[in-house]
């Protein structure tokens, strides 16, 4: 075989091992499918579902007005062209856009229904309606239990400290101490409805807290990368609650960006309003002069060196009304930049100013402020792109200052031309008759103010026109909708399926680790791999009281092992000379003393003269099996107490001799060195066929290792699934030694499957025998299964 197949088939053993304990070890996958499954079912029973709810809405690309394409309806749009989705995204996410939402939603208390295992969350709940104060300090997160005993009245109770509090009221009484102030209400009185044996709590709700969690709870992700839609997502254990919310979310983002995008807008028209009253006043007045003058001189017009003067003062007039409006303008806007305010500018078209550096600057800084406005929503204590538009706003704004100055200083030295022409047609008009000089000085003044008042109202108008036609940066695709929520948990299949697959690896790998980590020899295997010293055979499980089975009990299998056993022994010990058989093995517990008892009078029911010899002198225990009294046995021969004939007892077993161990001595190790002993095992060789002789754990003491030099055949007792595997090593290196005979194994208790991997029945040491559990034998022993309750046949299983 080659060196690849040799690893082939070793795999495969391994893997049929492991196939092998799975099989043996089936109850474990039972208990634990049986656990997991239980703990699935328990979730998917008792814990509170959760649903998500979700809606979209379509952020537009393109803001322009279809309508108008006047210069300064354009200059009015606030955001740039196409939404910049991250903005909206921390927008749609931040805690004042999601604090004024709750405000306007019952979201400011919670109710619950009080059950048995789990409470459940209920939302506008027709029973009942908590109306609390909001300017008074109230206690957030208190359950308060509500027991509904009629239509009119209820009980109240909650605790707070360990100090309950407990009274009945009246539907819409007010309830006021030093934690609560709030009235009940029924919410629907048609719906109303007194509740057998069930209780209601409600909890107030910290605003700030449940405006944060909101926030933090909302899913906002692009719909397409390329696209300009978002997806709007939460969850929430009742899916009316969860709507209602999302629902109110999208009605105040687009009602904001709208009122936000008119601000400019409304800022304009109310600055329009502020002149068109003060030039109202002037009109008026001037009109009622220029009646009266023209009734009590009965002059209707001018006549034509008047009127040509006229037109000339009037148009100089209203240069000088247009400067003085401009000079309004930019006096406000370099009160604005002095002021440090973040608020937009009035655009300067909206007075008729047409300077294309000033107009670029300004649209500039109106959409960085809404830009920055947009990053300060975001929670980010320190962001380089907010440091960024910061920074150009400034720039922006030092440059308009620079340029508002030049402004007002060009507009000064216009205004000193156009008085110099005023006063030069002053001059003219003095020269005029007087009426006419009246009437004209009259006329002027009626007519400016009233060209101003009508530019007026046209800019005010348009602005109107704009604010009117402005149209939402986002619209609703998919309203939220409780029937299109989707239940995200308990996921009951696959809460089963993974509640499966647990329950069967756990096992898997508790069988895995307990055998890398159990250094237990399992196997005939375990035996072979380890060590190069022969197997004399194996013992199988004694369950009967009795250690001398071979006697009490013959037509057992663990007897007929036995039997086996002594067979081996004949081929090993083919010298009539060699007779002594010493048994030992690496602990206390292996079974060497019974193995020694039963073989011992296995070879005597031969016709063999056997002499057994409890040479365990610090723990003997084989005088109890024959009920000799251990008063006098080898320790007292070794202290020369008394003699050969007097230590070595005739058993009930015919041809069996057993000499035991006698009183505990302070020093076995010096009495095993003595002559005595050597003068009793010849004794022994002379006088029997065979000699066994029960010896002390070789890895505890040394005594067996002292009497193997009289030994002629060593046996090292391993017991299944006790041993440990380092005895093996113990083993090789009592072997190493020349100057005592090698030691052969003997397997006690074994269980014929695990120590074999297959039911081969009981074989003679290796594996075959009687009973191979193919339909004939069966009956040739007397072993016969005990009954047990289903209780007892498990325990040894778990332990």
């Amino acid at each position: 075989m080659s060196y690849k197949e040799e690893l082939l088939t070793e795999e495969t053993i391994d893997i049929k091992k492991y196939i092998g304990k799975i099989i043996a070890n089936w109850y474990w996958f039972v208990l634990f499918v049986f656990i997991t499954l239980s703990i699935a079912y328990v979730k998917n029973r008792y814990a509170n579902p959760v649903f998500a709810v979700s809606t979209t809405i379509l952020l537009r690309e393109d803001n322009k007005n279809s309508y108008y394409d006047d210069e300064m309806i354009q200059s009015l749009q606030l955001f740039k062209q196409g939404a910049n989705l991250k903005n909206q995204i921390a927008i749609l996410k931040s805690f004042e856009l999601n604090k004024k939402v709750l405000s306007e939603l019952d979201f400011g208390v919670s109710y619950y229904g009080v059950g048995t295992i789990r409470d459940h969350e209920l939302y506008k709940p027709a029973n009942l309606m908590v109306d609390y104060d909001t300017t008074f300090s109230q206690r957030y997160g208190i359950p308060v239990y509500v027991t509904i005993l009629s239509t009119s009245e209820y009980k109240l109770s909650y605790k707070i400290f360990d100090k309950n509090s407990d009274r009945k009221m009246l539907f819409g009484e007010i309830f006021e101490d030093a934690n609560f102030k709030f009235r009940i209400l029924i919410r629907d009185i048609e719906k109303f409805s007194i509740p057998d044996n069930d209780r209601i709590f409600f909890t107030i709700n910290d605003p700030f807290q449940l405006a944060a969690s909101h926030a933090a709870s909302l899913g906002v992700n692009m719909y397409d990368e390329e696209g300009s839609i978002l997806t709007l997502s939460i969850k929430n254990h009742v899916p009316a609650k969860a709507v209602d919310y999302l629902n109110k979310l999208t009605e105040v983002y687009i009602r904001n960006s709208l009122e936000e995008k008119n601000s400019i807008a409304k800022s304009t028209i109310d600055f329009i309003d502020n002149e068109l009253r003060d030039i109202s006043d002037s009109l008026e007045v001037t009109e009622n002069r220029l009646q009266d003058f023209r009734i009590e001189n009965k002059i209707i017009d001018l006549d034509k060196k008047g009127q040509a003067l006229y037109e000339k003062y009037q148009h100089y007039e209203t240069k000088l009304a247009q400067l003085n409006l401009e000079t309004k303008y930019f006096t406000y806007l370099r009160d604005y930049l002095d002021g440090r305010k973040d608020q937009d500018i009035i655009v300067p078209t909206s007075v008729g100013i047409s300077d294309n550096l000033l107009v670029n600057t300004i649209m500039k800084i109106n959409e960085l402020n809404s830009e920055r406005l947009a990053l300060k929503i975001q929670t980010v204590k320190s962001n380089p792109q907010l440091e960024l538009v910061s920074e150009q706003i400034s720039e922006l704004k030092r440059v308009l200052k620079d340029n508002v100055n030049n402004l007002l200083e060009t507009n000064s030295i216009t205004r000193e031309e156009i008085e110099e022409q005023i006063s030069f047609l002053d001059k003219e008009i003095m020269k005029l008759p007087f009426n006419e000089r009246k009437m004209i000085r009259i006329k002027r003044k009626f007519d400016l103010n009233d060209q101003i008042y009508t530019y007026l109202l046209e800019k005010r108008a348009e602005a109107g026109i704009t604010q009117a036609s402005n149209m939402p940066d986002a619209i609703v695709l998919d309203k939220a909708m409780a029937r299109r929520s989707a239940k995200i948990s308990p996921k009951t299949k696959m809460n089963y399926m993974i509640a499966l697959a647990v329950g069967l690896i756990i096992p898997f790998l508790i069988i895995i680790v307990r055998d890398f980590f159990n250094n237990k020899i399992l196997s005939r295997k375990d035996i072979e791999s380890n060590t190069k010293a022969p197997i004399l055979g194996t013992i199988g499980h004694n369950d009967k009281e009795k250690d001398l089975v071979v006697v009490d009990n013959p037509r057992l299998s663990i007897s007929e092992s036995f039997r086996a056993v002594k067979t081996n022994l004949q081929y090993m010990l083919f010298d009539d000379n060699k007779k002594v058989i010493a048994i030992t093995s690496s602990i206390s517990g292996e079974g060497k003393t019974f193995c020694a008892l039963n073989l011992a009078a296995v070879i005597s029911m031969t016709h063999k003269k056997t002499l057994l010899i409890g040479l365990d002198l610090r723990k003997p225990k084989l005088h109890n099996n024959f009920k000799v009294s251990n008063d006098i046995g080898m320790t007292t021969y070794l202290i020369d107490k008394c003699n050969i004939e007097d230590i070595i007892f005739e058993t009930s077993v015919e041809g069996l001799y057993f000499t035991p161990s006698g009183p505990i001595p302070p020093n076995p190790g010096q009495l095993l060195e003595t002559k005595a002993l050597s003068k009793f095992i010849e004794y022994a060789r002379a006088n029997f066929d065979y000699v066994i002789v029960d010896t002390p754990p070789v890895a505890m003491v040394s005594d067996a290792i002292l009497f193997s030099k009289f030994s002629d055949l060593n046996i090292f007792v391993i017991r299944q699934n006790y041993s440990q595997k380092e005895s093996l090593e113990l083993l090789n290196d009592l072997n190493k030694n020349d100057k005592i005979p090698d030691f052969n194994v003997l397997v006690n208790d074994v269980s014929v499957q695990g120590y074999y991997g297959k039911r081969y029945g009981y074989g003679y040491g290796y594996g075959y025998g009687y009973g191979y559990g193919y339909g004939y034998g069966e009956n040739y022993y007397d072993d016969k299964p005990v009954k047990k309750s289903l209780i007892n046949r498990f325990k040894p299983r778990f332990k």
